[in-house]
């Protein structure tokens, strides 16, 4: 079933799309369409002033333009506002990108002709990905850098990810597809590059990592737990019921159900050093609990967003209208997606604590220094925790809120910005080292459990470390460490130790 443009989105169909599910441009979404594009067109058929129709835009939007301008105007819009710069977004955000701005301009208070939303279904479908480079935006007038940049193909300009994810020129991936680009007419230059869909693209898949950052972290803890002789204790549900919050108990019920049976943890279940664990072992729920209620609140300002006309000037066409409003600031994306960040910074850093915790002798419960057997001769996993470290460091510097910044543009007339898409790409970038970062964990607890032999592992995290197993062997003595870390790394991001887990297990929450 096609994702239909026009009509509610879920972000989980933003995603699908984002991953090459096929979109479809429907009634009543093509009649509201219609309806809006009636206005516009009695707008310039009336000579109105309304904003970047007839008049120029920004702090020029005191001058008029000549209707029989419009189709100029619109063009050049486009191309002069097309100047982002940096490396290319991946073609899965810029593909959620194309999908969010046709949704907007299906809801019908854009002004645009049903042709333009026809052909950027029709690019998505048909696998033409605008080639947009991800720095330039200053989050209000919305993305207007990023969005040009993905308008350009369409117009005739620019350039597209080819099949290898090269850049291509947008006419011969045009041609070689069938498509013809358009020319932009009156409103239309404006309502393709005024909006928050780039931030909240990057923001949506963003978060749909984070939202499985957070249950991997439950399962890559609980196999540490073990590792590390640890206790379940204080992952009692009579203790979390005293303080309720809905991620940590969600966390703490992973834990329950992960280590439920565990042989490691009834073998020493009486022993003295039980008394309590280090804050990494025994608040991973607290901590872990965080991330998952910063995803929640993420999760409901992006929902609203994605369903919301961030266009401007707005069409009304119930009452023949067209009012200019500042439904294109991007500060509510721009603060939800610094909160997902900053809370993902500490779920990084309680990983690399108990990986560490598993490395150093002192703290490991009797396990060889570095996870080697022939420790001195052999250096083991002692670099997988400096890379952590390194990583770990580096996500407290992405995580300085970038809402809080605001640079004046345009004359003055735009004197405060969002600065959200760099909120956005920022807590991207954290997602990606974090995942590396429970990979690297993973790697350890594999190789602590084993050392644990002939003690087994619960049901659920036996399954974790034998998938793990199955791309990664034990670390006998050194030996180059990149190949492993890569395997850790993808079975992380494609959720495989989830399922691995689950394959035991009811589901996770």
């Amino acid at each position: 079933m096609p994702v239909r443009v026009g009509e509610a989105l879920s972000l989980e169909d933003v995603v699908d799309v984002a991953r090459g599910a096929q979109v479809s441009f429907d009634e009543p979404a093509r009649r509201r369409v219609h309806a809006a594009r009636e206005v516009i067109e009695r707008v310039v058929a009336e000579d109105r002033t309304v904003y970047g129709v007839t008049t120029g835009f920004g702090a020029l939007a005191d001058t008029r333009i000549d209707p029989a301008d419009a189709a100029t105007l619109q063009h050049g819009i486009v191309a002069s506002h097309a100047t982002a710069v940096g490396r290319s977004l991946s073609r899965a955000e810029a593909r959620a990108i194309l999908l969010l701005r046709a949704h907007v301009l299906a809801l019908g208070h854009s002004g645009v002709r049903a042709e333009l939303v026809d052909l950027m279904v029709e690019m998505l479908n048909r696998d033409v990905t605008p080639f947009v480079p991800e720095q330039g935006s200053l989050g209000a007038s919305g993305d207007l850098a990023t969005l040009a940049c993905l308008a350009l193909p369409m117009i005739g300009l620019g350039s597209v990810l080819g099949p290898g994810g090269d850049r291509e020129p947008s006419a011969s991936a045009f041609a070689r597809a069938g498509l013809q680009p358009v020319v932009l007419a009156a409103k239309e230059g404006l309502a393709l590059v005024n909006g928050t869909q780039g931030m909240l693209a990057v923001g949506i898949l963003a978060l749909a990592r984070a939202e499985a950052l957070a249950r991997t972290a439950d399962v890559v803890a609980a196999m540490t737990i073990e590792a590390a002789l640890g206790t379940d204790a204080p992952f009692d549900e009579r203790l979390q019921r005293l303080r309720p919050h809905p991620g940590q108990a969600a966390s703490a019920a992973n834990l329950r159900q992960l280590l439920e049976g565990s042989p490691v943890l009834a073998s020493h279940r009486n022993s003295a050093h039980l008394v309590q664990d280090a804050y990494s072992l025994r608040c991973a729920p607290q901590v872990h609990g965080a991330a998952r209620d910063a995803c929640a609140y993420t999760r409901a300002v992006l929902a609203i967003e994605t369903n919301a006309v961030s266009d401007n000037p707005v069409v009304l066409p119930d009452d023949d209208e067209v009012r200019s409003g500042g439904n294109f600031h991007g500060m509510p994306v721009a603060v939800a997606m610094d909160a997902l960040a900053l809370a993902l910074v500490p779920l990084a850093s309680i990983s690399d604590r108990r990986l560490y915790r598993l490395l150093d002798a002192k703290t490991s419960n009797g396990l060889p220094p570095f996870l080697v057997r022939e420790s001195g001769l052999n250096s083991g996993a002692m670099l997988m925790q400096y890379t952590a470290a390194s990583l770990v460091s580096e996500c407290k510097t992405l995580a300085h809120p970038a809402s809080v910044d605001s640079i004046p543009s345009s004359a003055g007339q735009e004197d405060h910005v969002s600065m959200g898409m760099t909120s956005a790409r920022h807590a991207r970038d954290i997602v990606a080292n974090a995942e590396v970062v429970l990979a690297l964990e993973a790697l350890g607890a594999a190789q602590a459990l084993d050392l644990r032999a002939p003690l087994a592992s619960s049901g659920a995290t036996g399954a974790v470390r034998d998938a793990i197993r199955a791309r990664v062997p034990f670390l006998e003595r050194d030996r180059e460490l990149g190949p492993d870390i890569e395997a850790a790394t993808e079975l992380v991001r494609t959720g495989a130790l989830i399922a691995a887990a689950e394959s035991v297990t009811a589901s996770l929450a």
